[in-house]
């Protein structure tokens, strides 16, 4: 009797639920769930039961396993479940390549080694998924994930936000106290507790007197596997608690087969013979005789060619059967052996870690390269070797360089406050006088202070160190006054970086400097209410940035993201764009996964502005994907506020308000022009819904009164509540508004004269409302902003209908309508259908999709991939970003139901 065989008793309530969850993924839905249990309370038995049920469904199961002893190991329960699946699959994609084996470098990798690539990788695991999941489905099981490395844990958490379209069921099985606080995935939440004294008996069987029933059941306390465990013991050596039953399983063992499998615990979760054998310090033959004892005791099972443990508790009693000395030396024997077969740094690093010596230089460099291999796509892991590494390391001159490392994979892996400690203990390691290295290391605890939304002691350790400094103008100085100049604009004070920036040379020796200065200079004017100063200081900067190299910018892209945010503010939309995917393409290549977020939200207001919403959609869902996994807040509030203004944009009424209301009510960034924009969206998406709320009007008005909500989203704010007013027949209010846009004109600025007059155009009527309306499409059109002016062609229309001039009404609402449709903006392309119904013209419904199911521009990227284009040389032909091709070409691939360029080229040429 073991816990897959064992007679399942009991345990009605969850069958139904692992039925329902079955007979939901065979009608073509996705499922989570989790299995949770306290040790022994028969998770893995019901793992198994599912796995019956599955196979009778015509469902494959894939199982995987966290180990306690191999906690960091990244993705190592998803290894352990696809990678023997993987051999047979066709795979381009490094970075499915660089987690799992079987799948082989079948590429170069990735240049990007941000945050973002591992969003990438938990995607492109879940299109993994969802190719094994067809056509049957497909049970993917990961047991024991309280264990799980935090990479793992990150997918998890992917997966219930982003439920793949596939018949898949994701079912995890953990302990609830030994749980990580990260683990509280979505999902169905399966309790499993102990037996009733009635079950357990049923368990043990009619052999067993109802005395010894009641014997075992005391001592098991209700746990299945304990309950079996003690079911093997003679009754007169019943333990007095169910955690002695497994020593007693021990107990009996010859002493080759204790000592091998103490080596085989101490080796891994899944063992090869010959492993074992060195960890024990016996020969082969040896090793393989007490394997066979063991397998016939039912305390390690075969694997194909390898063995693994009855339960992770067996495991946990042998390895804790072993005297600590013997351990280390096992470890160390292990390592040893390894090196000798030249294996990979992170499977070296397990042994190492737990074996090294103070000062073992060759320990720490396996534990660095370790650290540097998996630092992309599992910073925690990296933290935690690079961790270990400075534990055995001296004091020496590569111990700051390590410690800032460590600094930086605590941050982008989300450990903030850790990175916060790490990086005020650099600045405590460094001289007094080494001022220029003391600035650059004071302002990284500054950024680390603001994405934990700590900025008053981020501004604190800034000026802490001004102070120290015997010469305020030297340059070592420069790169903490930028950073008090960025942090005075994110808090609204324009006066206080204005009057740092006044203090600051207008040129240096260093070239990156004069630029990330000239930078900050339109933003702080902007801020100011001087457009036509941010205006000349715009044009300073660009030409400076294009006589700049970009080696030079490298250090200073948190200025390059002011710089952009000033450019689309004023208008400057197309350099700003390039700029923004310069930039992006640059930090990601150097792994600036902080600055990301407010280069993406920027990068997503373009898309909104220039009508590409789809795009914008997917640069702000990076955005707020980035922040999550960074853990920060103010990142947070960053994103969800684009975020809600694109689905504004597209139609999607009620996700608009609920990021809105998620931005707006986080808590973070409550007096910075970030909670402005938090504000903004929230009201502006209640008012596109028609719900005028006193609060949140308030709300936007007291920040931009506070100088936090700059000009432009208090003009467009106004030019949405002259439209809602209008549609609620308020022509009072909407005129109110209307006029308050009308005073917001800049003349040096002329597509703020578009929005004022399309305001104007809500709050009139008939001929002078088209008059109005066709005036700002023709500006709004002019500056670039295609969304905006569709949305004025379409006032044109309907106040041309609501006038009775039908005819007059259509050329405005076709084009209208083209626009909409191109943009991704589903609710005005609805609106607009109707608006040509109520003109008398017969509209379908909805626009037939492109070939295959792709839209235009989708086939149109698929098919240069069939003429062996790479996304670089696609981009080159037509004229839009790699990121742009990579959304479409990730679109192609899910609709056409392929996950590689060849399989990809071959639907094509089947389809015709």
């Amino acid at each position: 009797m073991n816990d897959h065989s064992a007679p399942l008793v009991g345990r009605r309530d969850v069958l139904n639920d692992l039925r329902g969850s079955l007979d939901a993924i065979v009608s073509g839905q996705f499922r989570l769930l989790a299995l949770v249990g306290e040790p022994g309370a028969g998770k893995t038995r019901l793992l198994a039961e599912l796995e019956r049920l599955a196979d009778a469904q015509g469902c494959l199961t894939l199982w995987g396993r966290a180990a306690e002893f191999e906690q960091v190991m990244p993705f190592s329960a998803l290894v352990d479940a696809l990678d023997g699946h993987l051999e047979s699959i066709e795979n381009d994609d490094p970075l499915l390549a660089s987690v799992f084996p079987a799948l082989g470098a079948t590429a170069e990798p990735s240049d990007d080694v941000s945050a973002l690539v591992r969003y990438r990788l938990y995607r492109s695991v879940a299109q993994l998924l969802t190719r094994i999941a067809r056509p049957a489905g497909l049970v993917l099981v990961l047991d024991d994930v309280h264990w799980a490395d935090e990479a793992t844990i990150e997918f998890l958490d992917h997966v219930s936000r982003h439920s793949p379209k596939a018949r898949l069921m994701v079912v995890v099985a953990y302990r609830p106290k030994q749980a990580p606080p990260k683990l509280a995935v979505g999902g169905s939440r399966v309790p499993i507790g102990p037996l009733s004294e009635e079950e357990a008996g049923e368990l043990l069987g009619p052999g067993v007197s109802r005395s010894r029933k009641k014997a075992l059941y005391d001592a098991s306390e209700g746990y299945p596997f304990y309950l079996q465990a003690l079911a093997r013991v003679e009754a007169g050596d019943l333990p007095g608690s169910k955690n002695d039953a497994l020593a007693l399983e021990l107990r009996d063992l010859s002493g080759d087969a204790l000592k091998v499998a103490q080596g085989a615990a101490v080796a891994a979760d899944e063992f090869e013979a010959e492993l074992a054998a060195v960890a024990a310090k016996v020969p082969i033959a040896t090793a393989l005789d007490a394997l066979d004892e063991l397998a016939d005791r039912d305390l390690v099972r075969p694997v194909g060619g390898r063995f693994r443990f009855r339960h992770p508790l067996v495991r946990q009693a042998v390895y804790e059967s072993t005297k600590p000395g013997w351990r280390l030396s096992a470890h160390q024997r292990i390592a040893e052996r390894l090196a000798a077969v030249d294996a990979p740094a992170p499977l070296r690093a397990h042994h190492v870690e737990r074996s090294a010596s103070f000062g073992d230089r060759d320990a720490v460099d396996v534990l660095v390269n370790a650290a540097r291999q998996v630092s992309t796509t599992a910073p925690a892991t990296s933290a935690h070797w690079l961790q270990v590494a400075l534990g055995l390391l001296p004091d020496s001159t590569d111990r700051l360089d390590l410690l800032l490392e460590l600094a930086r994979n605590q941050t982008v892996s989300g450990q903030l406050t850790e990175a916060r400690t790490t990086a005020y203990e650099v600045l405590r390691l460094l001289p007094r006088d080494d001022y220029a290295r003391r600035a650059q290391a004071a302002r990284f605890c500054a950024l680390v202070e603001r994405l934990l939304d700590r900025p008053g002691e981020g501004r604190a350790v800034l000026v802490s160190e001004l102070r120290e400094i015997p010469e305020p103008r030297l340059p070592a100085a420069l790169p903490m006054r930028l950073r008090l100049v960025a942090e005075s604009l994110m808090r609204g004070d324009h006066r206080a970086a204005q009057a740092v920036l006044d203090f600051m040379p207008e040129d240096t020796d260093d070239p990156g400097l004069r630029l990330a200065i000239a930078m900050l200079r339109p933003m702080t004017a902007y801020a100011g209410h001087r457009v036509e100063e941010a205006l000349r200081h715009v044009a300073a900067a660009q030409a400076l940035a294009d006589a700049t190299p970009e080696i030079h910018q490298l250090a200073w892209m948190d200025t390059v993201a002011w710089m952009s945010w000033s450019e689309i503010w004023l208008g400057h939309h197309r350099p700003a764009l390039a700029r923004l995917e310069r930039a992006i393409a640059a930090v990601k290549a150097t792994g600036q996964t902080f600055i990301l977020t407010n280069m993406l939200a920027g990068l997503g207001n373009l898309h909104g502005v220039f009508g590409s919403i789809p795009e914008g959609q997917v640069a702000a869902e990076e955005s707020a994907e980035i922040a999550l996994l960074l853990n920060s807040g103010y990142a947070s509030v960053v994103a969800l506020a684009q975020q809600s203004l694109l689905a504004g944009a597209a139609g999607d009424e009620e996700d608009a308000i609920r990021l809105g209301h998620a931005a707006a009510t986080s808590g973070f960034s409550t007096t910075e022009w970030h909670g402005a924009q938090a504000r903004y969206a929230y009201a502006t998406a209640l008012a596109r819904a028609g719900r005028l709320d006193e609060q949140a009007i308030a709300a936007v008005e007291e920040a931009y009164t506070g100088d936090r909500l700059e000009e432009f989203s208090m003009l467009a704010f106004c030019e949405t509540m002259a439209a809602a007013h209008a549609a609620r027949s308020e022509a009072k209010e909407a005129a109110d508004w209307a006029e308050r846009a009308a005073g917001m004109v800049r003349p040096e600025l002329e597509f703020t004269d578009g929005l004022a007059r399309l305001a104007r155009a809500h709050a009139t009527l008939d001929t002078e409302a088209e008059e109005l309306a066709v005036t700002a499409a023709e500006i709004l059109t002019k500056a670039g902003r295609r969304y905006d002016a569709g949305r004025a062609l379409l006032r044109a229309g309907t106040a041309c209908v609501d006038g009775g001039r039908k005819r007059a009404a259509l050329p405005y609402l076709e084009a209208a309508c083209d626009i909409f449709t191109t943009c991704g903006a589903r609710g005005l392309a609805a609106t607009t259908i109707r608006e040509q119904r109520r003109a008398g013209k017969r509209v379908a419904a909805a626009r037939a999709a492109g070939a295959h199911g792709l839209t235009g521009r989708e086939l149109e990227i698929a098919r240069l991939v069939a003429e062996g284009c790479g996304n670089q040389q696609i981009a080159d032909r037509l004229h839009i970003s790699v990121r742009t091709v990579e959304t479409h070409l990730t679109r192609a691939f899910e609709k056409l139901g392929v996950s590689s360029r060849g399989s990809l080229t071959a639907t094509l040429a089947q389809l015709g």
